[in-house]
């Protein structure tokens, strides 16, 4: 399965911790990992899944393979800027928000938009103008972020 953890570029402690524990989560049970591909959650993820012996995947929004940390296997570069949300998006199987600005929620939005499970760990809480909550699976560790993605989309 591909699981995408998406989260915000300028995260700090405790939205990093649960990223990288994600991804070794993701790699562990031989996931692959999908991201944007750049620092904060997206880094520690993928920093999570390589120590776990996993394979990541991500999805750059600039025409530069430098932009992606060091520990993506496959970069993909799109020179789209944050238009490359719906790319991560539609990749991924199930989606893993944690912590996360406005990149992130674009991601959940546009994962909702075309049906995929959307898993929130320490992230945005929403609600549209009715006041209905989207189907965002609320979550408190890394092993229930992944039990969660399992149940949703069944190998």
């Amino acid at each position: 399965m591909l699981i995408g953890v998406i989260g915000g570029d300028e995260a700090e402690g405790e939205a990093l911790r649960l990223a990288y524990e994600v991804g070794r989560e993701v790699a562990s049970r031989g996931h692959t990992l999908v991201s944007g591909g750049r620092g904060g959650v997206m880094r520690e993820s993928c920093r999570g899944a390589k120590e776990a012996g996993g394979l990541t995947v991500g999805i750059l929004p600039g025409d530069d393979l430098a932009d992606a940390n060091e520990f993506i296997d496959i970069p993909v570069i799109t020179g789209i800027g944050y238009a490359r949300n719906t790319i991560v998006a539609r990749t991924a199987n199930a989606l893993v928000a944690v912590d996360g600005s406005y990149g992130t929620l674009s991601e959940i939005a546009f994962g909702l938009n075309v049906g995929r499970p959307i898993i929130g760990l320490a992230t945005w809480e929403l609600r549209d103008g009715s006041g209905n909550q989207p189907p965002i699976e609320r979550v408190a560790t890394a092993v229930e972020a992944v039990d969660a993605c399992e149940r949703a989309v069944p190998a």
